[in-house]
């Protein structure tokens, strides 16, 4: 090998190296921006997260809000058993359905007071 052969293959290491740190200073680059946007992600799913556990929590109170009233408050089921009581027939699981004989059933009677 001449010089001449060795100093150009030298300079065409040296073009090679400089390419590829190049790449190495545009993959940092990219890698860099790339670290930010996860970063950014993962806050703004934190904050996500939260406000929907928040949501999710408020949901549940209201549920069980609205199961309380809708025990407190008689349905019209209650309504029904109540108004068949009244007409004289049983409403408990002993005698249901059949008439009453001009006397209240205790049976009836611990049905209707214990929906209310």
């Amino acid at each position: 090998m001449n010089k001449r052969q060795i100093f150009d293959q030298v300079s065409d290491m040296e073009k090679q190296i400089g390419e590829l740190y190049e790449q190495l200073g545009d993959l940092k680059s990219k890698l860099g921006d790339l670290l930010e946007e996860n970063n950014r992600l993962s806050m703004e799913n934190h904050h996500l997260r939260n406000r929907f556990d928040a949501t999710e929590d408020e949901d549940n109170l209201e549920e069980s809000r609205t199961e309380k009233q809708l025990k407190e408050i008689p349905g019209e089921g209650y309504d029904n058993l109540a108004r068949l009581y009244e007409e004289g027939f049983h409403i408990c699981n002993v005698h249901f359905g059949s008439p009453r004989q001009d006397e209240d059933c205790l049976f009836c009677l611990l049905f209707l007071n214990k929906t209310k």
